[in-house]
Formats: C-alpha cells, sequence, structure tokens
C-alpha cells in the first residue's frame, strides 16, 4: 500500500483509510451505502446528493451518514 496515495478519513466516528482524490459517490458505493435511504453531511454540511460525483474527499474530513428509520 502506497501511502502517499492515500487519506485518513472518519466515517460515522470510525477513522479508515481511503484513496486519495475519490469522490463521495464513490465512497458510497465502497460502503454499499444505500442513498435513497440516508442524509450525508462532510465536516458538518448536509450534502447534495446530485453532487456526490463531484464532491472529492480530503485528509481529515469527517463524514457522518444517517439512515432514515420509518415507524410510528
Amino acid at each position: 500500500m502506497n501511502i502517499k496515495n492515500k487519506i485518513k478519513i472518519k466515517v460515522n466516528g470510525k477513522k479508515i483509510i481511503f484513496d486519495n482524490n475519490t469522490s463521495i459517490e464513490k465512497l458510497t458505493k465502497k460502503l454499499k451505502i444505500p442513498l435513497n435511504k440516508v442524509a450525508i453531511e462532510l465536516n458538518k454540511k448536509i450534502l447534495d446528493k446530485k453532487k456526490l460525483k463531484k464532491i472529492k474527499l480530503n485528509n481529515e474530513d469527517k463524514i457522518e451518514i444517517v439512515h432514515f428509520i420509518g415507524g410510528g
């Protein structure tokens, strides 16, 4: 593993190492996140799901992914 091409990020409080220059869209696919059932926050800002392909991850980014749960 070439560490120069990796970044450290936090996803829901868990530290992970990921490829540099990766989009949020690639991250969600890698983690098998169903986009129609979640809200995604990057560094305390809620993201527009239409723009996930263009938003690149940076070292030390903090991502929170919240799943919607139905009930009554």
